[in-house]
Formats: structure tokens, C-alpha cells, sequence
């Protein structure tokens, strides 16, 4: 009984004891864990540098590119402007001589037809009557061909259908292709095809027009150290005179211009000589006309 009753009492003593010899190897294991964690993480962050290094330098490298690239392309630009400006020239030269050509051969015809009779052209004839005659009708072709052409000036008064309005048009033998002024433009589809919806100004009462066409096609519209821009081509009747076509137009913004429409070779071509310095040849035509 003495026995038992010591054990009890020196229980409590050795539990603590016990507890705190079986912690120490837990405590020594997590802390062997704590710094192989940092040492690890020590270690990975050179790693880190390198690769943040690494990233810079081809960062730095695109960008180079990009510059380069740009640089590029604004030379291209500016070439390409160039080489509009000299076509441009080019063919208002071209027009020019061919208009002078034509001035020329008038002249060259009136001055003929005033020289007097030779007595040796009846022989002649006489010899040779069908390459006379040959002659002859060559000749009446020629002017009838020329009389058919009219004469235009700088500046002349269209009928435009649709919307059916008058407008002051620029006559324009350097452009190839007319050009009318469209503000608001919108391109959509209908059916599957290409439309465009834009407004003109009615030069009567100022107010806008509103004007559905479809699409024909696009051009680009190159401006000196702009990017070229897309415009629609849509087609419409033009009246002048007694000249009634359908011919395409680009639509463009030309408020900052006293003209809405310009005229090019596309419509003046086989159909008209222009006198640029002459300026509403033809009588104005009714807006009322069908």
C-alpha cells in the first residue's frame, strides 16, 4: 500500500518529463525545414535576375524594331506621294499637248482651205479620182468626229440625278476619275451587297440631302504625308448639256472647296475638249428636269 500510494505521487512529476523528450525531435525537424525553404528561395533568386535581365534586353530589342519599322514606312509614305504628284503632272502635261495637237491641226485645216486653187489638182483628180474621193471622206470624218466634241470650261453647272439638284462642278482633265463630296458617310449591307449612306449639301437652300447608293468598288485617296485613305465608289447620272452619262464617282469630303463635284477624264473622255479659260459654256440646266 506504501508502494502504490508513492507511485501516485510521483506521476505527475514524470509526464512532463516524458512529453517534452518526445518534442524535441518535431522541433529540430521544423526548424532543419524553415531553412531549406529559405535557403531555397536564396538561391532561386539569381535565377529571377537573370530571366528579368533577359526579358529587358528583348523588350529593348522589339522596340528598336518598331522604330525601325515606322521609320520605314514613313519613307515608303513619302515616296509613294511623290509618285502621285509626277503621274499627276504627267498626264495634265499630256492633256495639254493633246489639246494643243487639236488647236494645231484646226488651224493647220482652216489655213489649207483658204490657200487658192491649184490648176494641177484638176489633173490630178482626173488621174486619180477615187484616192481623191478617199481623201475626201477621211477628212469629213476627222471634222465630224471633232465637231461632236464640245467645248467646256473650267467651271460648268451639272445635273446631278440622284437627288436631282444642280451643282457648280470643276472640270478636271488630271483627274481620271470624278469625285463628289459625301459627309456622314456610313457603309453598310443590304442582301448581302455593299451599300453606302452619305449626305450632300443642296446649294439652294444649304441643307443636307440624304443619299443611299451601292457600292461599286474602293479607291485610295493618297495625300502628301497623310495615310492614304479608303473611299467608296458608288455610280450616277450626270447631265451637262446635251451630254447624259452614267459614270462612277468617289465619295470624299470636299466642303473646303467652292465645288461639290469634280469631273475627270472619265467622264470627259471621246465627249468633250476643256478651255480652262473659259467658265460656264453651258446654260444651266433645271433642277425640275425627269
Amino acid at each position: 500500500m506504501l508502494l502504490i500510494k508513492g507511485s501516485k505521487l510521483h506521476t505527475p512529476k514524470i509526464f512532463p518529463c516524458i512529453a517534452f523528450v518526445l518534442c524535441i525531435p518535431v522541433l529540430s525537424s521544423g526548424c532543419q525545414t524553415t531553412g531549406h525553404q529559405s535557403s531555397d528561395k536564396t538561391t532561386s533568386d539569381p535565377t529571377l535576375l537573370i530571366e528579368q535581365d533577359r526579358l529587358g534586353d528583348r523588350i529593348a530589342e522589339l522596340a528598336r524594331r518598331e522604330e525601325a519599322l515606322v521609320a520605314r514606312e514613313i519613307a515608303v509614305s513619302s515616296r509613294e506621294s511623290e509618285v502621285v504628284t509626277v503621274l499627276g503632272e504627267l498626264l495634265k502635261q499630256k492633256e495639254q499637248l493633246e489639246q494643243q495637237q487639236l488647236v494645231n491641226q484646226a488651224s493647220a485645216t482652216e489655213t489649207t482651205s483658204k490657200l487658192p486653187a491649184v490648176p494641177q489638182a484638176s489633173k490630178t483628180v482626173t488621174r486619180n479620182p477615187q484616192h481623191q474621193a478617199n481623201n475626201t471622206a477621211g477628212t469629213v470624218r476627222k471634222e465630224d468626229t471633232k465637231d461632236k466634241r464640245k467645248i467646256l470650261g473650267g467651271l460648268e453647272y451639272i445635273y446631278l440625278d440622284p437627288p436631282g439638284i444642280v451643282l457648280s462642278a470643276r472640270i478636271d482633265t488630271g483627274a481620271q476619275t470624278s469625285s463628289l463630296n459625301a459627309l456622314d458617310m456610313v457603309e453598310f449591307e443590304r442582301d448581302s451587297k455593299p451599300f453606302v449612306k452619305f449626305n450632300i449639301i443642296d446649294p439652294n437652300t444649304g441643307e443636307k440631302i440624304e443619299l443611299t447608293r451601292r457600292v461599286r468598288g474602293h479607291t485610295k485617296i493618297k495625300k502628301h504625308m497623310t495615310e492614304s485613305q479608303r473611299r467608296p465608289i458608288v455610280s450616277l447620272r450626270v447631265k451637262l448639256g446635251e451630254l447624259d452619262e452614267h459614270i462612277s464617282f468617289t465619295l470624299i469630303d470636299r466642303s473646303k472647296f467652292q465645288q461639290q463635284a469634280l469631273i475627270g477624264r472619265n467622264f470627259l473622255r471621246d465627249l468633250a475638249i476643256v478651255d480652262v479659260s473659259k467658265e460656264y459654256t453651258v446654260p444651266k440646266i433645271s433642277s425640275k428636269q425627269p
